[in-house]
């Protein structure tokens, strides 16, 4: 199965959201969160930096709760920062 390439919009969304996700992890260790989630703290490095833009939602999901966010509020903020 080959994939589309990602649109800029799509890879900007990608880095907005690895934006809001190291804000949100704040001085909190990237090993540290990334074990909470159940994931290797490289996956959450390229989520952050963008080299994984559209990460799967059950992992965008574990993050959220890894970092004590909801869902709906790190929807609002995307959407916020799209907009903006």
């Amino acid at each position: 199965m080959v994939r589309t390439p990602l649109t800029e919009p799509e890879r900007d969304r990608g880095r907005q959201l690895g934006l809001l996700l190291r804000q949100a992890r704040g001085d909190r260790g990237m090993t540290t969160v990334a074990a909470a989630a159940g994931l290797s703290a490289e996956t959450l490095r390229k989520i952050e930096t963008g080299r994984i833009p559209t990460p799967a939602f059950f992992t965008v999901a574990a993050l959220a709760t890894a970092l004590g966010i909801s869902l709906d509020t790190l929807a609002a903020l995307c959407a916020e920062r799209h907009v903006a």
